[in-house]
């Protein structure tokens, strides 16, 4: 326990040795991922209507 301090002020400038933070560049999306989008989006659509209309009927 004595030794806690000591490790502790010695340990406090590290994090200031840390390289900066870079941003990542975002890719523009491709065809194919715009077409599978696209086919989730409405698969997500259909089935929400589908939910809509079995919680209607009860």
């Amino acid at each position: 326990m004595k030794y806690l301090l000591t490790l502790c002020i010695f340990a406090l400038p590290f994090p200031a040795l840390a390289a900066a933070y870079n941003r990542p560049i975002p890719q523009a999306q491709s065809a194919t991922a715009e077409f599978w989008f696209a086919i989730a989006s409405v698969t997500l659509i259909a089935a929400l209507v589908v939910v809509a209309r079995l919680v209607a009927r009860k």
